[in-house]
């Protein structure tokens, strides 16, 4: 777990430079190509628009959802760019994370004035109670 939070530290601050530097108000693939990059030169493993399956009742859905950056395949992080909140985004993030079995993600509102406004943490729960 250790090595997840060092993951997510990295991650936060990069996150938090790029608002930093470029402000908010861009669109979303921007903010995504910027922080893969931002990652990347930090030395970590990233993946984008990662396909998603799902199997419910035996019927699998092969493109079932995009996870917008998956971090060293253990660190999920949704990107937006909106002036507020939807509650919807948070319960998206979940729902990603119990679908793809990880235990951390970050949600980064880069619409948002400050970054600290914009970035969340969510713990999955259900995944611990499947190790």
């Amino acid at each position: 777990m250790d090595k997840l939070e060092s993951i997510a530290k990295v991650s936060v601050d990069c996150g938090y430079k790029l608002h930093k530097d470029i402000g908010p108000g861009l669109l979303e693939s921007v903010y995504e190509v910027l922080l893969v990059e931002s990652l990347k030169e930090r030395g970590l493993l990233v993946e984008r628009q990662v396909q998603v399956p799902i199997e419910y009742k035996g019927v699998v859905i092969d493109n079932a959802f995009r996870a917008d950056l998956l971090v060293e395949r253990s660190l999920l992080i949704e990107l937006k760019s909106t002036e507020k909140h939807a509650p919807v985004h948070a319960k998206q993030l979940l729902t990603y994370l119990r679908l793809m079995h990880l235990p951390l993600g970050l949600l980064m509102n880069s619409g948002m004035a400050t970054f600290k406004d914009g970035v969340f943490r969510m713990a999955n729960d259900y995944y611990r109670k499947l190790t």
